[in-house]
């Protein structure tokens, strides 16, 4: 068993999610990660840890993963799941079919690996999970109806959680990224945020590794906005 830090990075091929994967490993975490191409394996090779290709909607592929690291560290002290791109459309037009799988896309994404991680995490009595999320989740557009609306669920999901395994130094939170370079940019999106620019996935990162050290250890429950001031909590 190995004494050094353990995290696991889920939809960690590209992105927000190789970004935060990145930041950890250079903050000293041995990464797991999960990609549904072979991004997050090269990755992990390239971070000297474990890839796996598979799909975060697959609890068979997840299990493949969370084993992986058990094996070769036999703890794990961070999980971060992120996520791909779930359907989008007109509000009234999306069929019962694209909800369902909006559903799987963002937010049944962290139910099954949590349901694998905190376990461990509990036995370990101490972790620290960290969902990316969404600016929308509470200030819902049309543009991303599906995200906006099981990240809501997320969201309550994450309060259910804190309020069950704090006791266990067991910790869960939600960055909810803004605009990121990830995406394709537009003159008028960028105008919208009062920091009159787009964020960075480094920037997301590490609020991500903030969030899974120690000092972010009094921190759970918590929905954390990163959006460059696009929504305000009241």
């Amino acid at each position: 068993m190995s004494g050094e830090k353990v995290a696991v990075v889920t939809a960690g091929g590209s992105g927000m999610g190789a970004a935060s994967a990145r930041r950890l490993a250079a903050d000293g975490f041995k990464v797991a990660i999960l990609s549904s191409s072979g991004k997050g394996e090269a990755l992990a090779e390239e971070l000297g840890g474990i890839g796996v290709t598979g799909s975060n909607q697959s609890n068979d592929d997840l299990k493949r993963l969370v084993d992986a690291a058990m094996e070769r560290w036999g703890r794990i002290d961070a999980l971060v799941n992120s996520a791909g791109h779930g359907p989008r459309g007109p509000l009234l037009e999306i069929s019962d079919e694209d909800w369902h799988r909006g559903l799987d896309v963002y937010f049944l994404n962290v139910v099954r690996a949590v349901r694998l991680v905190a376990p461990i995490m509990v036995a370990q009595k101490s972790g620290s999970i960290v969902n990316i999320s969404t600016a929308w989740a509470f200030e819902p557009s049309a543009m991303f109806p599906t995200s906006a609306v099981a990240r809501a669920g997320l969201a309550a999901y994450t309060k259910i959680f804190a309020d069950q395994y704090a006791a266990d130094n067991v910790r869960m939170n939600n960055v909810l990224p803004g605009w990121i370079d990830s995406l394709p940019a537009t003159e008028e999106r960028r105008e919208s945020v009062p920091m009159q620019r787009y964020g960075s996935s480094d920037e997301i990162a590490a609020t991500v590794a903030f969030l899974a050290s120690a000092g972010g250890g009094y921190i759970t429950g918590q929905n954390i906005r990163v959006d460059g001031g696009l929504t305000r909590a009241v």
